[in-house]
């Protein structure tokens, strides 16, 4: 391994971030998240989670990379962009999250991530990490922040001012000493678009999101019953929601990715309503093999689309 150089490690990341097609890098120092530890808690009391108690395991963990990955002293955030050259139709057509068009993002952005950390190991030399994407209990958005990829938005989602908040988060955890860089300002402002445009109400108060409410959670986390609190306001999402994210100001910044496995299958691109109300489990395989719609199974999303047509 080279001498330590803080400096040179991270100019070399940033570099090899950049090659692979990582829109920005942002490194900071793997330290316990304090600002975030009573926020995180008062949340969770709240029971802003709902259904989704794998939030409430390994708070310690989610405050402090350390004991997640024992050796480490930086924490590299990474964002990989998934804005779509082309939008689904939605004249007569249920609507999907842009991040669900294409392929299972965890599966592509870790084995990208695995790839550039072989070949920093090819030039540093060996080092002690592991990587993540939305698949461990890691504050993703505290790290980014700190890591000045950006600021995170009223409706808690991570907006970078070059590109909007259409993006993939990811994490390499390591134990080299890196150079550190500065949190970026705020610049929402006294903007209220997200927040007036809810239609569930689920964005509670400034950066405070109630889960249980959000579009997103019912179609997606939630594997019970839809409760009647969604009827008539899901605007036919059957899989996420993107409203908070599509009237943000600064999306309109967003840029088209280049990456052909984020491109959606062309079955979705010509379906109807009926199409939907008639879809079979060999058909939904078919088309979502390698999706992260497979997350809700056949009857998950049979379920929702049945909740949007009564």
């Amino acid at each position: 391994m080279w001498p330590s150089n803080p400096e040179k490690y991270s100019t070399l990341i940033k570099a090899k971030a950049k090659k692979f097609g990582f829109q920005n890098c942002g490194i900071s120092k793997a330290d316990f998240l304090e600002e975030d530890a009573k926020p995180l808690e008062n949340w969770l009391k709240t029971g802003f989670q709902g259904e989704m108690q794998y939030m409430e395991n390994h708070f310690d963990k989610r405050l402090d990379p350390r004991l997640l990955v024992p050796g480490s002293k930086s924490v590299i955030s990474l964002s990989y962009n998934y804005f779509p050259d082309e939008k689904i139709p939605e004249t007569d057509n249920y609507r999907i999250s842009k991040y669900a068009y294409g392929q299972d993002y965890h599966e592509i952005i870790k084995e990208i991530m695995v790839e550039m950390v072989a070949e920093l190991k090819a030039e540093i030399g060996d080092f002690h990490c592991r990587v993540f994407t939305d698949s461990a209990p890691v504050l993703e958005r505290s790290w980014a922040r700190k890591s000045g990829i950006g600021w995170v938005g009223k409706n808690a989602n991570l907006i970078t001012k070059q590109s909007g908040s259409f993006y993939f988060l990811a994490e390499i955890i390591c134990d080299l000493e890196l150079s550190e860089d500065h949190i970026t300002t705020d610049h929402c402002g006294t903007c209220t678009k997200c927040i007036d445009a809810c239609p569930t109400d689920a964005i509670v108060s400034d950066r405070i999101i109630d889960g249980s409410k959000c579009i997103s959670y019912a179609t997606i986390e939630l594997k019970e019953v839809i409760p009647d609190s969604f009827k008539g306001r899901m605007e036919d999402w059957m899989f996420g929601c993107d409203i908070c994210q599509d009237v943000c100001p600064w999306n309109r910044f967003s840029l088209a990715h280049n990456q052909n496995r984020f491109k959606p299958n062309e079955s979705l691109m010509n379906f109807t309503k009926k199409d939907w109300n008639e879809l079979d489990q060999d058909l939904f395989s078919q088309i979502f093999r390698k999706s992260p719609v497979k997350r809700t199974k056949f009857a998950g999303l049979k379920r929702n689309i049945g909740f949007l047509g009564n």
